[in-house]
Order: structure tokens, then sequence, then C-alpha cells
């Protein structure tokens, strides 16, 4: 009984809190692996190579500190952890850096996404 109980509040839950449940370690490489590509791995950073076509949205996924260079710019809804949904415009040629985070985005532009994201490793991903 109590499992059926679980399962019940899970099931009413879980549409409405899945972003505010601790998620951790959903992989971007793994988890959107058709729009999300490794391109250089050690033990300090690795680099993927991200394209994001217009409409398409991500899957939830995890990242430690990274930096973004931008390719190909456009507009952008960012689905963050705590629930908070956000839309902006990331400029071709544009360098930022990012605090670690759990987030799904969507291409709401009219072109691809065209990125670099540089993931850090060990104490500087915590930092």
């Amino acid at each position: 009984m109590r499992t059926r109980s679980l399962i019940f509040a899970f099931a009413l839950v879980s549409p409405f809190g899945f972003f505010a449940a601790p998620i951790h370690a959903q992989d971007p490489a793994v988890v959107n692996s058709k729009t999300i590509k490794v391109k250089f791995e050690n033990d300090r950073v690795r680099v993927m190579e991200a394209i994001l076509p217009p409409g398409v949205k991500e899957q939830v996924h995890s990242h430690p500190a990274y930096v973004i260079y931008v390719l190909e710019g456009g507009r952008y809804r960012n689905y963050a952890s705590d629930g908070k949904v956000t839309e902006g415009e990331l400029k071709t040629g544009e360098v930022l850096f990012r605090e670690p985070l759990t987030h799904a985005a969507e291409n709401i532009g009219d072109k691809p996404l065209h990125m670099i994201l540089v993931e850090l490793k060990g104490e500087a991903a915590n930092k």
C-alpha cells in the first residue's frame, strides 16, 4: 500500500515539481545527443559543439561552470531548474560565463543557434 501511495504522490507532483526536484548528472551530450557533440575532453575541460535548430527544445541537463562562445546567435527560451522561464537573444561572437546550472533551452528563433561550450572541471567548476 505504501508503494502505491508513493507512486500516486509522485504522479501528482511530477508534472509540477519536475524542475524543482534535484536534477543532477544529466550529461548534455548524452540527453541531447542529436544537438550536442563532445569535441575535446581532458581532466580540466570538456569542449562541446551545440547546434539547436529552430523550434527545438533540449532535454533537461546539467552543466558545471562553463563558457559559451556563440558562433551563430538567435533567440532562445530557457527553462531553469527552479521553474523560472526566461527569454533572450544570443549575439554572434558573444562570449558568456555561466555558473553551474540545470536547465533546458529552446530555440525560439528562425535560424539555428550554434555555440561552443567549454565546461570547467575540478575546483574551477565549483567556484
